[in-house]
């Protein structure tokens, strides 16, 4: 496994790199009529501090540009001016940076000027078909998805606006509460760091008193019952989250580069493995500590010479240039 990107070790305010992605749909109650309701949906966009890990929840009524600036204002006048973006190539997000007036650079194809840029931020998409290359923010999406999914499917026939904005905020809580690193030696008084240390500068969170509610107090209260849903999602986030804790060990050995010249077999989901393509390795992209990551191949499709450009983990090495 390479060295970490400048951007993951650059001190700096939380927050001042950070990743993007979107969650959802959810069911909401928009109002009730008579004898039935009409529901829409929301979706969340999160954002990951990529240096102390924090994470910003923002709920949204649609996928589109609007909504994401919106949505992008409320972050920034909350958590201050960014410096760096990373995401995918989510047509909301790229259709915000014209609005916004963001520099953004198509890792493929250099540094686009848009236009001036307002708040001096840089924008960096990751290639196509490469989640692995925001694995540093989708693994918190993951998590947090999968437990609010189940959580809230069975709660959206009283999930309202309301409710959804206040649980993102616990959730987002919960989840800036989990262990980083051990920042005391003092074995009788253990301190450990949190990304919410990091943004409140304060030691853990103020003791409270946990309240128990019944099922019926939870349906006449919204507040009793965004605490219910906070407190199932905080014991199912313990259960999934600290196991993952513990050490693994991946990728401890350097591999050979592709080079230029290099037959590979292209990965496609929508096929079956016989009928994937075989491609060459035209042009190679280093990155910043000179290892390859992503390449571009020429293929035959429809007859015709084709040009893609693919991450290494999406090919599959056939023949070498230095074993030919």
């Amino acid at each position: 496994m390479s060295d970490l990107p400048e951007d993951r070790l650059t001190p700096g305010p939380p927050f001042t790199f950070v990743g993007i992605d979107t969650f959802g749909p959810y069911q909401i109650i928009h109002r009730k009529t008579r004898g039935s309701s009409i529901n829409q949906k929301r979706w969340a966009i999160l954002f990951t501090s990529l240096v102390s890990r924090a994470i910003h929840i923002e709920v949204i009524e649609e996928m589109s540009s609007a909504s994401f600036i919106n949505a992008y204002r409320r972050f920034i006048a909350i958590r201050g001016s960014v410096k760096l973006i990373r995401s995918d190539r989510g047509t909301n997000f790229v259709g915000a940076i014209q609005d916004l007036g963001i520099t953004a650079e198509f890792i493929e194809k250099g540094t686009v000027d848009i236009m001036l840029s307002q708040y001096g931020t840089i924008w960096k998409f990751n290639p196509l078909h490469a989640s692995h290359f925001g694995g540093s923010w989708e693994r918190m999406i993951g998590l947090s998805r999968r437990i609010l999914d189940c959580m809230l499917i069975r709660e959206k026939n009283r999930l309202t606006h309301e409710i959804l904005v206040t649980l993102m905020a616990e959730v987002s809580a919960i989840v800036n509460s989990r262990p980083l690193v051990s920042v005391s030696t003092d074995s009788d008084n253990p301190e450990v760091l949190s990304p919410s240390m990091l943004l409140t500068h304060k030691k853990g969170q103020d003791e409270q008193t946990m309240l128990q509610f019944g099922t019926k107090d939870m349906l006449r209260s919204q507040w009793k019952m965004v605490q219910g849903l906070a407190d199932e999602f905080w014991s199912k986030w313990n259960k999934e989250y600290l196991h993952t804790l513990q050490v693994r060990k991946k990728w401890e050995l350097p591999i050979k580069d592709l080079n230029i010249g290099d037959i590979v077999l292209m990965r496609d989901k929508e096929l079956p493995r016989p009928q994937w393509s075989m491609a060459i390795v035209t042009k190679v992209f280093p990155s910043a500590d000179m290892k390859i990551r992503k390449v571009e191949i020429r293929t035959i499709r429809d007859n015709k010479p084709s040009s893609f450009i693919r991450p290494i983990v999406e090919l599959i090495p056939l023949v070498l240039t230095d074993l030919k």
